[in-house]
């Protein structure tokens, strides 16, 4: 039996990818069947994640009913260093195995690479990153100082995608440090509802070709080149749809101008108020297909859901996400423009591939495990 902690986003902070993630990983830590079982999890959280002048959203908490089972403890503020100092001893004091710290932007680096150096101290606990970015898709001064103060305060890194690898070497981390392991499947929004069903729940016609954009809207995932996409002739004659499902954390006025502009205004759904969990299933049954038009990214959560639900997908050639997206099998990878983009959604409804991109979709999940990604973070613990 191990004794772990998990430090970052989780309840009463909204679901998310990151604190739906780490919710997630907790049950897989309690559930792993490589050790003897049984391990203990502690999941830290913030009291204050961002000041709400930083937050672009209409608010950090659930209104849901918290995750069964998992013992959470909201400790942490971000803006507060006597908080960090507090936290960090509180943590050393319990002598965890190992910490697990979800790092992703780098404001959150003097706050958690405070906590990761006191916890370390203790002589016991191995610090262990879950590093999503090194570098930010949002840059902003001071990003690669803080980083680099995060750095030094952990022991091993888990990475999702080789771009991530790639940024921590040019930071001089060692590979012997680092540990690459794919995002495992989203599979805790339940199981897939009947397309019918689902297209009654969200208003969406029985007949309807459906392409889904769903999460946080951010100017990095090329929303409007997918809106661009909608706009070509072919895609048109087609009458194929757009549902964007997910919460502004960008200006929406030029998106909405965008779909104006080129005439979509009947061919776009806006589902714009954030999703929440017991919601997920819903939008990933109605849809034909999933489109992730990023300008860049690492990986990404969205892949893991549209997995967990068969989905299969459109993605950008930027980052992991060829690497989690093999082309012709689980969906397609194009370019960061438009007209690929077009021709990637034409292929799929006019050919009709939904059948047989579903058929290895099914084998491509496999490599997507819980019980994976935790072996991984055990056998770098112990290195």
């Amino acid at each position: 039996m191990a004794r772990i902690a998990i430090l970052g986003p989780a309840y009463p902070l909204r679901g998310g990818g990151l604190a739906t993630f780490n919710e997630r990983l907790a049950t897989a830590f309690k559930d792993y069947k490589g050790g003897e079982g049984g391990n203990q999890v502690v999941v830290y959280t913030f009291s204050l994640q961002y000041p709400s002048l930083l937050f672009p959203g209409k608010t950090q908490y659930s209104d849901e009913d918290p995750p069964e089972g998992l013992d959470i403890r909201v400790r942490l503020n971000s803006i507060n260093p006597l908080n960090w100092i507090k936290v960090g001893r509180e943590i050393a004091r319990e002598g965890f195995d190992i910490l697990v710290v979800r790092y992703w932007l780098p404001f959150m680096a003097p706050c958690l690479g405070t906590v990761s150096k006191i916890v370390r101290g203790n002589g016991h606990t191995r610090v262990i990153a879950i590093a999503d970015n090194i570098v930010p898709h949002e840059k902003r001064p001071a990003d690669r100082l803080l980083t680099r103060y995060f750095l030094k305060r952990v022991d091993r890194f888990i990475v999702m995608s080789d771009t991530v690898i790639k940024d921590l070497k040019a930071f001089g981390v060692v590979s012997d440090r680092i540990r690459f392991c794919p995002h495992p499947l989203y599979d805790n929004f339940g199981k897939a509802v009947n397309r019918e069903e689902a297209r009654r729940e969200l208003g969406i016609g029985s007949g309807d070709k459906v392409v889904l954009f769903f999460g946080f809207i951010r100017e990095y995932k090329g929303l409007d080149l997918l809106i661009r996409a909608m706009a070509r002739e072919n895609i048109k004659r087609l009458g194929i749809k757009l549902l964007v499902a997910g919460e502004f954390y960008s200006r929406p006025g030029q998106y909405y101008h965008m779909a104006e502009e080129n005439k979509l205004a009947d061919r776009v759904m806006w589902h714009t108020d954030f999703i929440p969990n017991h919601m997920v299933r819903f939008y990933f049954s109605a849809c034909d297909l999933v489109a992730q038009p990023y300008k860049s990214a690492t990986q990404s959560g969205v892949t893991q859901v549209a997995y967990h639900f068969l989905k299969p997908m459109v993605v950008t050639n930027v980052g992991g996400l060829p690497e989690m997206v093999p082309h012709g099998r689980a969906g397609y990878v194009v370019e960061p423009e438009p007209e690929p983009i077009a021709g990637a959604i034409e292929d799929f409804f006019e050919n009709k591939r939904e059948e047989s991109l579903i058929n290895t979709l099914k084998e491509e999940k496999k490599r997507f495990s819980w019980d994976n990604f935790v072996k991984n973070i055990f056998e770098i613990a112990r290195i």
